[in-house]
């Protein structure tokens, strides 16, 4: 169980082999963002009405007008243009109020014909004393707007007498279309057409929550995975999790399409309620696309976790050219480059996300960008401890100085890594106390688990004892813990007695090594000093107390007084 090696080929470097397999996980985080989301948001359906949007004062030159759609039930008949925002919602008020009357009584009427013609007005422009020829749509003699130059051109037709003839055609098809929509036996078929939808909603919700159901069951471990090893065990588990909370939401996302789908679908079927999801989009544009946007980047950032996880869980196992304490060093590692892959990926993810999200919001993010470089260059230069943070970091995870997990000490503070990024260094001590360091401030660590501990013992023993049986008891005492399963695994080398080591007011002091696996120094120590003792009580040994010897001195001689004789006083 000793120093063995696991492969026939020479070993690796350890730093050099970590340092490979961690650029590789981070590339591949990388290339999962770009190919996840870029696909998917280029592939997405998105209606109409999204992909034109109404132009703002400050994206448009000042001579160049804005438009609207007239609709009908929800659909489009045609577009109006105006010269500013405020005139073309008054004129599209007005020509919308004028079709809603007009409509509703060609409805009302028992007669499916109704009259739609253009005729031209001619109107003299009292700046240049030129004829202008204005057409004017009538919808049974009655006027619902006049067609304008800029109306006309708008759809590349120079001449809006010939673009009104177009307009009255199609408005007189829909018209009736419409018409003809509000019969019973049409109102009949959609209703049972939307009865159809709704079970077909229903049918679909039940099939996502038996899938949900499904995804609640216990798993099984990952392909290639090892349930013998903690760390693997760990990492598959966080797998397991991040796999099973991207069906979650993509589930909750299927159930939402299903039902609002479906409502929309079955509100289009019907003319009274079909201009419904028309304004369902234009005013829930932004708050859905944001939505999709924040799902979707949350989504990619679930699969980078599933991604750096696979790909530490693959980094845990291949341990086939490395030394065995190379390789329990590496269990030890796995776990801070995931934590610090994960915040890289986390953070580029949000990044991105956002810059998506001022993109949907048709923000020019091209400014945005160059501001923030400027915005950089001055924060790096402000900032110059957070920069030396994160170079520190990076060369402590590089060169495995310490990991999640070690027990170090730093200046006076000391105990177990609990924490570790690129800015901070977060330790536990034997307290309790949480203690967070800055990696800028780490000038000298010393690492008490770094692919081997060792308990450095010193056991006292009186003066008058027989040294060399002392010496025999208590080697035989480590060679005895040394074989039994309990410890083997945890005791690498034979316990070594180095011999009488000092010469104190204790006694004899015995040094004594004994080399362990990581963080089992403690354990190790502890129970052999219980040994030692219950082996000095059978032998009689005695573990002597802190001693010392008193001299005591002669006492000077006193003078003795003497009196006078005629009154007593002492002289």
């Amino acid at each position: 169980m000793r120093s063995k090696f696991r492969a026939i080929a020479k070993p690796i470097s350890l730093n050099r082999y970590i340092a490979r397999r961690t650029v590789c996980s981070g590339i591949g985080a990388m290339v999962l963002s770009i190919l996840v989301s870029t696909p998917t948001s280029a592939q997405i359906n998105i209606p109409e009405v999204f992909l034109k949007p109404t132009p703002q004062a400050s994206d448009r030159p000042s001579n160049q007008p804005v438009s609207a759609w007239v609709r009908l039930d929800g659909r489009r008949l045609f577009e109006i243009t105006a010269t500013d925002r405020d005139s073309l919602s008054q004129r599209l008020t007005e020509v919308e109020t004028r079709l809603r009357t007009l409509s509703q009584n060609y409805f009302a009427s028992s007669t499916s014909n109704i009259n739609v013609k253009v005729q031209r007005r001619v109107i003299t422009n009292k700046q240049n004393n030129l004829d202008v020829t204005y057409p004017d749509i009538y919808i049974n003699n009655q006027r619902l707007l006049t067609i304008t130059p800029q109306d006309a051109k708008l759809q590349g037709e120079d001449d809006p007498v010939k673009f009104a003839q177009t307009i009255a055609t199609a408005l007189e098809q829909n018209l009736k279309t419409a018409k003809q929509e509000r019969q019973f036996s049409y109102l009949q078929v959609q209703g049972a057409i939307a009865g159809g939808v709704l079970a077909g909603m229903i049918l679909s919700n039940w099939a996502i929550r038996r899938w949900q159901h499904r995804l609640r069951l216990p798993s099984v471990p990952m392909p290639g995975t090892s349930t013998s090893d903690p760390v693997t065990t760990k990492l598959s588990q966080q797998q397991q999790r991040n796999m099973q909370e991207i069906r979650q939401r993509l589930s909750q996302l299927a159930q939402a399409i299903v039902w609002g789908g479906g409502t929309l679908l079955i509100l289009r079927l019907f003319p009274y309620t079909r201009i419904v999801p028309v304004w369902i989009f234009m005013v829930l544009k932004d708050p859905i696309m944001l939505g999709l946007v924040a799902l979707g980047t949350y989504v990619v950032i679930r699969l980078s976790y599933v991604l750096i996880d696979r790909s530490t869980s693959v980094l845990a196992n291949n341990t086939l050219m490395l030394t065995v304490e190379d390789s329990l060093r590496l269990q030890l590692r796995v776990a801070t480059i995931s934590g610090v892959t994960k915040s890289i990926a986390t953070l580029s993810g949000f990044t991105i996300g956002f810059l998506v999200a001022l993109s949907v919001l048709n923000v020019n993010i091209i400014p945005i960008l160059t501001g923030a470089s400027l915005i950089g260059v001055g924060i790096s230069l402000a900032s110059q401890n957070l920069i030396k943070d994160a170079i520190n970091g990076f060369l402590i995870i590089l060169e495995d100085q310490y990991a999640i997990g070690d027990v170090i000490n730093v200046g006076t503070f000391g105990g177990m890594v609990e924490n570790l990024n690129l800015r901070i260094t977060q330790l536990r001590d034997s307290e309790g106390r949480l203690i967070t360091i800055p990696n800028s401030e780490i000038k000298t660590v010393a690492n008490l688990s770094s692919r081997w501990s060792r308990a450095d013992l010193n056991i006292p023993v009186a003066y008058n004892t027989d040294i060399d049986a002392a010496l025999k008891l208590i080697s035989s005492v480590g060679l005895g813990m040394d074989s039994e399963a309990q410890w083997e695994d945890q005791i690498l080398e034979p316990p070594q007695v180095l011999g009488v080591e000092q010469f104190s007011d204790r006694g004899l002091m015995i040094r004594v090594w004994i080399k362990t696996q990581p963080l089992k120094q403690w354990e190790v120590a502890r129970e052999y000093r219980r040994r030692v003792k219950i082996a000095f009580d059978r032998a009689g040994i005695d573990i002597p107390l802190p001693q010392q010897s008193v001299w005591l001195n002669e006492p000077l001689e006193v003078p003795k007084a003497h009196t006078d004789g005629k009154d007593g006083n002492k002289k």
